[in-house]
C-alpha cells in the first residue's frame, strides 16, 4: 500500500516520528512551565488526544519518557568530561550540562517536583556518580574543601546548580550569563572564593563562551 492513503490524503507520520514528535514538545512546552496541559503538548505536535494515546497511557507516561531521554543525554556529557584539575572538571561540568538547555532545565525543574523527583533522581544518578568522583579527587589534591563530606558536597554543588538553572528559567536569564552563574555556583560551593573562581574561569580557555564548555 502506499504510503499516500487513498483519496489524496497527506502522507501520515509513523509510529517512530509521533513518538519523536510528542517527546520532543513535551520537552519545549514542560521546559517553560512544569504544568504545561495535555492539549498543549499534542498541539505543538501536529497530532489529536486520540494518536497522543497510541503512544502514552497518560500525561505522566510522557513525562516519565521526557526525563529518560534528557537524562539519557546529561549522562552522556557527565561521562565525557574531565579536567586534570578537579575544580575546573566540576565547573567544565556545570557548563557542559548547561550547554544541554533544553533538557537541563526541565530536568532542573522536575528535579524537585513531585511526583517526578525520585525518577529524575534515579535517571541522573550517573551525573551524580561522575560529581562525586570529581569532588573526592578534589579533596585528595587539595583543590576542594574538605570540611564536609565528598558525597555531601557533592550533593549541595548539584543543588546551587540546579538552584541556578531553575531562576534562569524563571527570569529569563541568557545563555552566556546563566552559563556563568552555573560555573560561579558550583565553584564557591566546592570552596574557592568568589576572586578565585572569577579567576579561574577568566584563565581557563575550556571555560569560555566559546571553549570547550558547550555541549
Amino acid at each position: 500500500m502506499s504510503d499516500i492513503d487513498a483519496g489524496g490524503r497527506a502522507p501520515r507520520r509513523d509510529a517512530t516520528a509521533n513518538r519523536e514528535a510528542l517527546l520532543a514538545a513535551a520537552a519545549d512546552a514542560l521546559g517553560e512551565a512544569s504544568d504545561a496541559p495535555l492539549e498543549r503538548i499534542t498541539s505543538a505536535a501536529g497530532l489529536t488526544r486520540r494518536a497522543f494515546y497510541g503512544h502514552f497511557a497518560n500525561r505522566d507516561a510522557l513525562v516519565l519518557a521526557v526525563i529518560d531521554v534528557g537524562a539519557e543525554r546529561l549522562n552522556a556529557v557527565a561521562a565525557a568530561t574531565d579536567h586534570p584539575h578537579a575544580p575546573t572538571a566540576i565547573a567544565l561540568l556545570g557548563a557542559r550540562l548547561w550547554g544541554a538547555v533544553e533538557h537541563v532545565r526541565l530536568l532542573a525543574g522536575m528535579a524537585v517536583r513531585e511526583p517526578y523527583a525520585a525518577h529524575a533522581a534515579e535517571a541522573l544518578q550517573p551525573v551524580r556518580e561522575r560529581l562525586r568522583v570529581l569532588v573526592e579527587r578534589g579533596v585528595a589534591e587539595g583543590t576542594v574543601r574538605p570540611d564536609i563530606r565528598s558525597a555531601t558536597l557533592a550533593r549541595l554543588i548539584e543543588a546551587s546548580a540546579i538552584a541556578v538553572l531553575i531562576d534562569a528559567a524563571e527570569t529569563g536569564i541568557g545563555d552566556d550569563e546563566g552559563r556563568h552563574l552555573v560555573m560561579l555556583a558550583v565553584l564557591g560551593t566546592a570552596g574557592l572564593s568568589w576572586q578565585g573562581s572569577a579567576e579561574l574561569i577568566a584563565a581557563t580557555p575550556e571555560l569560555a563562551p566559546d571553549g570547550e564548555g558547550r555541549a
